[in-house]
């Protein structure tokens, strides 16, 4: 996180910016806050909408110890540690209450991990709060779901953006005692790249401050242009890896695609992410020419799910090896396309009456289900009106 960012960070609630369904006169955190009451937690949303920043107010209007740890580096170990430590404070004094722990990238825990803070969160050893930008629904554990409240933070809005540039702009007009001014067409640039996330904001507006001292427009693009070309998972390279290590697979360039898949591991790419890719590419591109592909495809998942890097990379590599190895048959996945035009072209034609449910003696008297046979033959089973159309090509 940037200088300005830290310098900015908001220490109370009344002065958080955005998430005005959860913070604000009678809205969740507040009440809760006000209550002088915490239980674990998750925040979801998308990256800089203050889910950190609104952890730390709420620990510290309450008086609790915070605790930070990133899922990326910390593993059960630093958990453990926080526990020992936490059960020695409470033998020594019966007032010592629970830390908060703030577990940032809680879906890179892997179910082992999950499992492991469980009865920690349940007896209330710790407050845990997790923070995630991928659905809690598909990548935490039930078990610690159903012991945590989810709370959905969304990507702030234009006029809380604005506010924000207001802000870093006031702060440093005060710290350097000198006028800034940001025209408006710098502004809605600004607004516009940063989509919702407010550090993008923050960060370019230091840092272009820096080499340029001011904030006009062309200084905000040579900025963002100049800066030095890293793998980034919300930005253009992140798209551009993840498209050239799909087509390295289905050109069957194994070379390729392993070092590909090599750029995005050590970049910190959610190895889950990587393996739902390979699921999907088992279907679309091989397809019929090796049903089992999207078993070994389904296997990685699995295993990337419970192991979790640094070891989840030979997973990743294992099955990017074999998929590249495989024969491709596409005719499926083309199928399916050409099913899904028509569905939307036509929209609901009549089903065939053959082909209709019979519960009741009305609907036997209109013929539905009459004629119909498990073994149907040639006969098409589709609606009159596309009774010709062939989707699988044999």
């Amino acid at each position: 996180m940037s200088q300005l960012a830290l310098d900015l960070r908001p220490l109370r609630l009344e002065d958080f910016v955005g998430q005005t369904h959860l913070v604000g006169q009678g809205k969740p955190l507040t009440v809760m806050a006000g209550l002088g009451q915490i239980s674990s937690m998750i925040f979801w949303g998308p990256p800089g909408v203050g889910k950190t920043t609104l952890a730390r107010i709420l620990a510290n209007s309450l008086s609790r110890e915070f605790i930070e740890l990133s899922a990326v580096a910390a593993g059960k170990a630093d958990i453990k540690k926080i526990i020992d430590t936490t059960r020695q404070q409470k033998n020594l004094s019966e007032s010592y209450e629970a830390p908060v722990v703030f577990l940032d990238e809680i879906h890179r825990f892997n179910k082992l991990q999950q499992d492991y803070l469980l009865p920690h969160v349940e007896n209330k050893t710790i407050i845990l709060i997790g923070a995630t930008t991928e659905n809690p629904s598909f990548e935490v554990i039930s078990a610690l779901l159903s012991r945590t409240k989810v709370f959905v933070l969304e990507r702030l809005s234009e006029t809380d953006l604005s506010q924000i540039i207001d802000q870093a702009t006031g702060y440093l007009q005060k710290k350097l005692k000198i006028k800034i001014t940001v025209v408006k067409s710098a502004r809605d640039w600004l607004i516009q790249y940063a989509n919702g996330d407010a550090r993008k904001i923050i960060g370019l507006i230091e840092t272009t401050f820096e080499l340029y001292q001011n904030l006009k427009l062309e200084s905000l693009q040579k900025t963002l242009t100049a800066q030095a070309l890293k793998y980034d998972k919300s930005a253009d390279e992140h798209y551009n890896t993840i498209s050239a290590f799909i087509k390295s697979m289905r050109a069957s360039n194994t070379n390729a695609a392993l070092y590909y898949l090599a750029r995005m591991v050590e970049g910190g790419e959610d190895p889950k992410f990587i393996a739902r890719r390979m699921v999907i590419f088992a279907s679309e591109d091989i397809g019929l020419a090796v049903p089992t592909a999207l078993v070994v495809a389904n296997a990685v998942f699995e295993a990337v799910h419970k192991v979790g890097y640094p070891e989840a990379g030979i997973n990743l590599a294992h099955g990017v090896a074999y998929l590249c190895s495989c024969k491709k048959d596409r005719s499926a996945y083309n199928a399916w396309r050409s099913a899904q035009a028509d569905a939307l072209k036509y929209g609901n034609l009549p089903i065939p009456l053959e082909l209709r449910n019979a519960p009741t003696k009305l609907m036997e008297d209109l013929q539905y289900g009459q004629g119909y046979t498990m073994y149907s033959g040639k006969k098409s089973l589709l609606p009159d009106k596309i009774r010709s159309h062939q989707y699988l090509k044999k």
